[in-house]
C-alpha cells in the first residue's frame, strides 16, 4: 500500500468517527494521532480560542503533556499557533530558534524542546475557532507542502468537533448562569415580597380607616391610595405564586370547594371597579354549588385574575359575562367580554410569563404580564386546562376546565398531554 493510499484511508476513518462518535474528546485524540503519524511528527495538539482571555488554550494534547499544558494560555500575537489563527492560513517554522513567534513558555512549563512547528487554523464558516499543530518533524526534516495539505484536511475535520465542543461549553455556561439567575430571582422575589407586605398592609389598613373619617372632598384621594395599594398587593401575590410554583414549594391542598361561591366572592371584589367604568357585570351560574376537590385559594386566584383581566381590558359601557356549568367530569367556567380583544399573533403567547400585548390599547393598562400565566399555573396544578379565544376589537372568551376530583385530574393529564 503506497503512502497516499494509506493517508486517504486514515482520513476517511477519521471522517467516519466524526459522523458517529458521541465522545468529542475521543474524536480529537484520533485527529491528533493521525496528524502526528501522517506528517511524521513527534507530537500534536489542538488549541481553541478562549474568548474571555482572547488567547488560545489546549483542547487536546498527547498524554505526555496533558497535565502540564492544559491550563496554559497561548497568546495570539506571540505564538506560531496565534499567527496561523489570526491569518487564517497554515504557518510552518522549521527552526523555531530563528522565529520571534515561538512561544517559549510552553516549552519551559512542559520541559519539552520544540525544534519545528507546523500549524493550521481550524476554520468553521470562515471563522477561526482554533489551531491544530504538529511539532518536531522526525529525523530533523522540514515540513513539506504535502504535510500542509494533510494538516489542513485534518483541521477541516476537526472544525466540527471543535465547534461542538465550543457549543457544549457555551450551553454549560448558559445553564450555569441560568441556575444562578434563577436563584437570584427567587431570593429577590422572596425578600421583596416579605419586606413589602408589612408596610403595604399598614398602608391599606390605615387608608381604609381614614376613608371612614375624612369628608367627601378627600374621599376620592383616599380611594386612589387604597386602589393603588391593592394593585401593588396583587402584583406581589402574583410574583410569589409564580416563584412558589417554579421552586416546587406550591402544593394543592385538596378540600371540597364550591366554585360557585368563589365566583360570587370574586364578583363582590370587582363590582365597584366595573361600576366605575359603567361595565355591566352579568352571571349565568349553574343552580348547584359546583363542588370539586381542590385548593380554594388557588382556584380563587385563577378566577380573580380572569375577571380582573376582563374588567381591565373592557372599555366603558361594555359587558363582562361569567358563565359556569358542570360538564361530564368537570366544572367549566368562562369569562366573556366585549373588550379590546387580542391580536391573532399574540394569542398563542398570552399565558407566558411577563408577556404583554404591545399596543397603545393594552400598554396604558400597565401590569407585569403575570396574571394570565398565574391563572394557568393554578388551573394546571389541579390537572385542569385553560385557553382563550379572541377577536381583536370585539372581545375575548377565557375558559377553564376544573376536574371534579383527583382521579379525574389524573385521567385529564393523560388526555391533555
Amino acid at each position: 500500500m503506497d503512502t497516499q493510499t494509506r493517508h486517504l484511508e486514515h482520513l476517511t476513518q477519521i471522517g467516519r468517527e466524526l459522523s458517529t462518535a458521541a465522545d468529542l474528546d475521543h474524536v480529537l485524540q484520533s485527529i491528533l494521532s493521525a496528524a502526528a503519524e501522517l506528517t511524521g511528527s513527534e507530537t500534536a495538539s489542538i488549541l481553541g480560542l478562549d474568548e474571555e482571555s482572547n488567547a488560545l488554550r489546549f483542547l487536546a494534547l498527547s498524554s505526555q503533556h496533558q497535565n502540564t499544558l492544559e491550563t496554559v494560555a497561548v497568546p495570539l500575537d506571540k505564538s506560531i499557533a496565534g499567527m496561523a489563527f489570526s491569518q487564517k492560513k497554515a504557518a510552518a517554522v522549521n527552526d523555531v530558534n530563528n522565529s520571534p513567534f515561538h512561544y517559549k513558555n510552553a516549552d519551559q512549563i512542559s520541559g519539552y524542546q520544540t525544534r519545528s512547528v507546523l500549524a493550521a487554523p481550524i476554520l468553521f464558516r470562515n471563522e477561526s475557532l482554533g489551531v491544530i499543530e504538529v511539532l518536531n518533524k522526525i529525523d530533523g526534516a522540514d515540513y513539506t507542502g504535502d504535510d500542509v495539505t494533510i494538516l489542513e484536511t485534518l483541521a477541516s475535520q476537526a472544525a466540527i468537533a471543535v465547534q461542538n465542543t465550543r457549543l457544549q461549553k457555551l450551553m454549560e455556561k448558559t445553564q450555569s448562569d441560568g441556575t444562578r439567575l434563577d436563584k437570584m430571582k427567587s431570593d429577590f422575589v422572596a425578600i421583596t415580597s416579605h419586606e413589602l407586605r408589612t408596610p403595604l398592609g399598614l398602608i391599606i389598613g390605615h387608608s381604609t380607616f381614614l376613608r371612614e373619617l375624612v369628608g367627601d372632598e378627600y374621599r376620592d384621594q383616599v380611594d386612589a391610595i387604597i386602589k393603588s395599594a391593592m394593585r401593588l398587593k396583587e402584583i406581589i401575590e402574583n410574583m410569589s405564586s409564580m416563584d412558589n410554583f417554579q421552586s416546587g414549594m406550591s402544593v394543592v391542598r385538596q378540600r371540597s370547594v364550591s366554585v360557585r361561591r368563589l365566583i360570587l366572592d370574586t364578583i363582590v371584589t370587582y363590582r365597584q371597579d366595573a361600576e366605575a367604568k359603567k361595565i355591566k357585570l352579568d352571571l349565568d351560574l349553574a343552580d348547584s354549588e359546583l363542588m370539586i376537590e381542590g385548593d380554594a385559594e388557588k382556584i380563587g386566584i385563577a378566577i380573580t385574575n380572569l375577571v380582573n383581566n376582563a374588567v381591565m381590558f373592557t372599555n366603558e359601557g361594555g359587558h363582562v359575562f361569567i358563565v359556569s356549568e358542570q360538564v361530564p367530569g368537570y366544572v367549566k367556567v368562562s369569562v366573556i367580554d366585549d373588550g379590546i380583544g387580542i391580536p391573532l399573533k399574540d394569542l398563542p403567547h398570552i399565558f407566558e410569563r411577563f408577556y404583554q400585548v404591545e399596543s397603545h390599547l393594552t400598554r396604558k393598562h400597565g401590569g407585569m404580564g403575570l396574571g394570565l400565566s398565574v391563572a394557568k399555573m393554578m388551573v394546571e396544578m389541579h390537572g385542569g386546562r385553560i385557553w382563550a379565544e379572541s377577536n381583536e376589537g370585539k372581545g375575548s372568551i377565557f375558559t377553564m376546565l376544573l376536574p371534579l376530583d383527583s382521579s379525574q385530574a389524573q385521567a385529564a393529564e393523560r388526555v391533555f398531554r
